[in-house]
């Protein structure tokens, strides 16, 4: 009897973990069964035992800076179709990574209605964990993820509604933020600042294209403040791997301490972060540490994503709360001169500092309850058990 197969597709490192934990949670759920996992990511993912056709997280972009590497991204993209056509797996899953894996969700339905027939039986469950940003830019979006998936997994407390109201049939469920559990063991942090000294956090990005643009900003910025406050400088890497290219940008910058891995104890220490605007921030918000948020990419998608974002803010705990509650500093206004009048502007006034503080633990409260995997873990338990869904 064929095993109950999930194929995942993770392609940054924060899906990455968060599809390791979903791995974790669906092995718990389905356990008695035994169930087989492939696909595509990185090495949380191997990790847990997934039989990974691809590695992707070492591949990762933003935005038009994929043309690139097309090459390669339709090489990938060619190679899972048929991968999925050879395992056909019970349930394919989509792990943040939206624009890659909305296109895959649209080629495979295509392909499966090809194929429909008296002698076709394969119906896999099509769901993507991690909504793509919608609500961002192209709403349309919206519309073509109600027709290629059976599941949509939300980890930010207002999706649902934004969905329900734009695209009732398709099935919306929010199952709370993977930082949740990923700190859940973590000491809760006060609403006062760290007793240790004074430590500026640096938190430039995880992918490589990330770094190379705001490590030297940040770096510069960081010096900047060093020379005017004395603070400690941290710097923490997600992965070992993006040591050799790290210490070649800081040899001018020898003051920073680097750092990988251990976010939460680094947090817990913080009197302030300088930070990407992408999840890491809401990490930040999780440990109440006031940051300046910043973001650089590719001229060509920045000219181009002005045209087509029709939100205020970038960095998440702002888009949660809807005002700007941390300074944030987009492509050319994300200079180090910018970055160090802001930080140094959080360090001097302590009754501002706390008071950010106190607004991102709130912020945090509504990212949801630890648990998040289970839940999506039950959500697909649930589609699966659900009568045959048609391509």
């Amino acid at each position: 009897m064929k095993p109950l197969t999930f194929m995942l597709i993770a392609g940054d490192p924060s899906g990455d973990l968060a599809a390791a934990d979903l791995v974790r949670a669906l092995r718990e759920r389905f356990g008695p069964f035994s169930p087989r996992f492939i696909g595509a990511g990185g090495p949380a993912l191997q990790a847990v035992g997934v039989e990974l056709a691809y590695e992707l997280t070492g591949h990762s972009v933003i935005g038009l800076e994929i043309l690139k590497r097309l090459a390669f991204f339709r090489r990938v993209f060619n190679g899972l179709l048929s991968l999925a056509e050879a395992e056909t797996p019970d349930v394919i899953v989509g792990v943040d990574y939206a624009g890659f894996n909305l296109r895959f969700a649209e080629a495979l339905r295509r392909k499966l209605h090809r194929r429909s027939g008296p002698f076709q039986n394969w119906k896999p469950r099509v769901v993507q964990y991690i909504s793509p940003q919608v609500w961002a830019s192209r709403p349309g979006r919206a519309q073509r993820l109600a027709r290629s998936h059976d599941l949509l997994l939300t980890i930010l407390p207002f999706e649902s509604a934004w969905f329900a109201q734009r695209v009732p049939q398709l099935r919306v469920e929010f199952v709370g933020h993977p930082l949740v559990d990923r700190h859940r063991h973590s000491a809760r942090p006060s609403a006062q600042d760290p007793e240790s000294g004074p430590c500026l956090v640096l938190l430039p990005g995880s992918r490589v294209s990330e770094l190379s643009r705001h490590l030297p900003v940040v770096a510069a910025a960081a010096v900047q403040v060093r020379r005017e406050s004395g603070i400690r400088l941290l710097l923490v890497l997600p992965e070992e791997r993006l040591r050799p290219m790290t210490q070649a940008l800081l040899a001018p910058f020898p003051e920073i301490e680097v750092q990988i891995g251990q976010l939460s104890t680094a947090l817990l220490s913080a009197t302030v972060a300088l930070a990407s605007t992408g999840t890491v921030t809401l990490e930040c918000a999780w440990f109440g540490v006031p940051t300046v948020a910043l973001y650089k990419t590719w001229s060509l998608t920045y000219h181009v994503g002005k045209r087509i974002i029709t939100v205020r803010h970038l960095a998440m705990p702002n888009l949660l709360a809807g005002e700007t509650v941390l300074p944030e500093f987009v492509q050319d206004d994300a200079n180090p001169s910018h970055l160090a009048s802001a930080t140094l502007a959080l360090l001097r006034d302590t009754p501002r500092r706390l008071a950010i503080r106190r607004r991102l633990l709130e912020l945090a409260q509504s990212l949801g309850q630890p648990g998040t995997s289970q839940r999506a873990a039950d959500a697909i338990a649930r589609v699966l058990s659900q009568s045959d869904r048609s391509p």
